[in-house]
């Protein structure tokens, strides 16, 4: 059977999971907690990148890793095409933050990174919309800027904005385990002025319905 880590960046999602999978606390580090029960093992790291670089290096150097799985949610920037509460499996994902004019190869920092990963999930099958094909965009600022907002959507053509998501993978990259790595983002918000507000009125909701994908990709 699979060995499943999850990953989320802070409290109060990785609650959801931790009552709905039973799982127990077995180690506690200064800002990141590893629950575990059976085959399922959850860490939560707070947010931003190098939160996610820290944990997601110790688990790939300490552990046996069969499936490596991000789950959070995200600013909406694809405007009135996604919902609140829509879901997304990523498929690429962008650090567009980088920024260093030296003539060095900074292609590791600068490539997306794709995610072969595919569900084979029926979108017709749940009550909110399931994309399967996502793009998002990383960096280490909450996005409530429409200005913004629409700036990477230009940029990028991308479906949604956080701040861990190009960490794990590029992690997992290096471990060689991205072909076994999954990106889960619910939409919680518009990237707008009141996305603050949004994020905190619809976090159960989007997070619940993440966890149906993440049901489905786990075969409970």
């Amino acid at each position: 059977m699979k060995k499943f880590w999850i990953v989320t960046a802070m409290e109060p999602e990785a609650q959801i999971i931790i009552d709905f999978l039973g799982l127990e606390l077995s180690k506690s580090y200064k800002n990141i907690r590893i629950y575990e029960k059976d085959w399922y093992v959850l860490a939560y790291t707070w947010m931003w990148k190098v939160q996610a670089s820290i944990w997601s290096s110790i688990l790939c150097w300490e552990y046996w890793i069969d499936c490596l799985i991000n789950i959070w949610v995200a600013g909406n920037l694809n405007g009135n095409n996604v919902k609140i509460w829509d879901v997304f499996l990523i498929k690429e994902i962008i650090q567009h933050d980088m920024y260093l004019p030296l003539p060095w190869d900074l292609s590791y920092a600068k490539w997306t990174i794709k995610i072969l990963f595919q569900s084979g999930l029926n979108p017709d099958e749940f009550n909110f919309w399931f994309h399967e094909n996502g793009i998002c965009v990383t960096w280490d600022q909450f996005i409530d800027d429409p200005d913004k907002a629409n700036q990477l959507r230009n940029d990028f053509s991308a479906d949604v904005a956080e701040m861990e998501a190009y960490a794990v993978a590029s992690t997992a990259r290096e471990f060689g385990i991205l072909d076994n790595t999954v990106i889960i983002k619910s939409v919680s918000d518009w990237a707008d002025n009141d996305a603050n507000d949004w994020l905190y009125s619809n976090l159960d909701f989007a997070m619940n319905n993440g966890i149906e994908i993440l049901k489905r990709i786990m075969g409970i």
